[in-house]
């Protein structure tokens, strides 16, 4: 009696379906990345002489391990910085007449705060247990401070909020003069410099 042959399966093809698989899967699958903080750090400055900061032209910020704010060494709501920030940079301390006067400023004038825009830093220390959460929502309100008092001085110069002339600057089908827009947001980044200083406390 003749033995009957064992079935087999055809193999012949798996290669390639293994392949289509593979290209399925590249194709259809994404991958989050994590895009992080849009932030323009500083340029490295090749002055290696000690720059004398008076300390009524910082304006300190601490944010300690439990989102508790001190602000000027007083406790502060987050809700509040927003507004304290814009009136120390925006105080103007140096009497008219005086090198450095900032005839734009709307500030109370307070001698023992900031003498102008230019001069003033803010200087946020954070310590290493303080919430993600909350340290980019007082970075958030003293950027907002700036943006406020940018678009402020736009309005009155251009009748324009800042915003709208970078927008205008960004857009390629803007009809407007560019090179006279770029000057114009010069003058108001020059006006009210963005100085945020950062440091983490690691105790």
């Amino acid at each position: 009696m003749a033995k009957r042959a064992a079935p087999e399966v055809n193999a012949g093809s798996m290669a390639d379906i293994a392949f289509l698989l593979l290209i399925f899967f590249l194709v259809t699958t994404t991958i989050e990345t994590d895009s992080g903080i849009n932030r323009k750090l500083p340029p490295m400055e090749e002055n290696e002489e000690d720059v004398v900061i008076k300390q009524k032209n910082i304006f300190t910020v601490l944010l300690n391990g439990k989102d508790q704010l001190l602000v000027e060494d007083e406790l502060m709501e987050l809700k509040d910085l927003r507004e304290a920030a814009k009136e120390f940079l925006d105080n103007g301390g140096i009497p008219n007449g005086q090198e450095g006067y900032c005839d734009y400023c709307n500030g109370k004038r307070d001698p023992s705060s900031s003498d102008n825009p230019d001069k003033a830093i803010i200087s946020l220390a954070n310590n290493r247990e303080t919430s993600y959460k909350m340290y980019i929502a007082v970075q958030n309100e003293l950027v907002a401070a700036y943006n406020e008092l940018r678009d402020r001085r736009a309005e009155e110069l251009y009748g324009k909020t800042f915003l709208q002339m970078e927008a205008n600057y960004n857009d390629v089908n803007w009809p407007g003069n560019k090179e006279q827009l770029k000057e114009r947001i010069e003058r108001i980044k020059t006006e009210y410099p963005q100085k945020l200083s950062e440091v983490q406390d690691t105790k």
